[in-house]
């Protein structure tokens, strides 16, 4: 009892009391720290494969570099002549297959950063449960549907200039123009004229390019078309 008559003190705090949503303060802040360290789970295995990603590409360009100079060089000691064609088509054919397997695995990374991100909306929406009042700090979104995923990689809204700028863009373009070449080396060693190999180099890496593009907006409706939200984008 306080020393003023017939007021009571307050009940001493009780970690044990559940709140309104059935659990207790102890609870929800071990849930805080389990959803925590698992955020920062994704964060590292999402930073883990951009940097794989980068140094893939990095590789594959280097490559590249190395095979055109290389192929220069031969060109001026033989006059492009005699073997010549044959190194170049082994190059080239080189220089597609590891372009292949670069664009490739780009492509799925795209798809696993896809899921990461997802994940961490999803996390973000566990975090509103445990504290409605944390909505107005967050930039992301807490939603893990289509239209959450797009708020996460824009906050300040869609950019028409992201698809070019994009890692898949640069891979793309460069094994197209690596496909291209080689096309136009088989067409020029089969007694084709130069004319005729450019022109089907570049309907083969045009071709080329926009298949990848296709695939890859196909992967990325079909992650969508295969998953169920938790916490879906509300509506008006």
């Amino acid at each position: 009892m306080s020393d003023a008559p017939g007021i009571d003190p307050p009940p001493p705090a009780d970690d044990r009391r559940p709140t309104a949503d059935g659990l207790t303060d102890a609870q929800r802040s071990l849930r805080a720290q389990m959803l925590a360290t698992e955020h920062w789970s994704l964060l590292a295995s999402r930073s883990t494969t951009q940097s794989e990603l980068l140094t893939r590409i990095a590789i594959f360009l280097t490559l590249v570099s190395a095979g055109l100079v290389t192929l220069s060089v031969l060109g001026n000691v033989t006059g492009f002549r005699g073997w010549f064609g044959v190194a170049a088509i082994s190059v080239l054919a080189l220089l597609a297959l590891l372009g292949f397997i670069t664009q490739t695995r780009v492509l799925n990374g795209m798809t696993e950063d896809l899921a990461y991100v997802i994940a961490m909306n999803r996390l973000r929406g566990a975090y509103l449960d445990l504290d409605p009042g944390l909505a107005p700090y967050l930039l992301s979104s807490a939603n893990d549907d289509r239209l959450g995923a797009h708020r996460t990689y824009f906050p300040f809204g869609p950019r028409p200039s992201q698809p070019f700028a994009s890692s898949m863009t640069v891979i793309a373009s460069v094994e197209s123009a690596m496909v291209g070449l080689l096309i136009g080396a088989v067409v020029t060693a089969f007694g084709g004229g130069t004319a005729v190999a450019v022109g089907v180099g570049v309907v083969i890496a045009a071709g080329w390019f926009v298949l990848w593009a296709r695939i890859g907006y196909v992967r990325y409706r079909e992650v969508f078309g295969t998953y169920t939200p938790l916490r879906p984008t509300p509506h008006d």
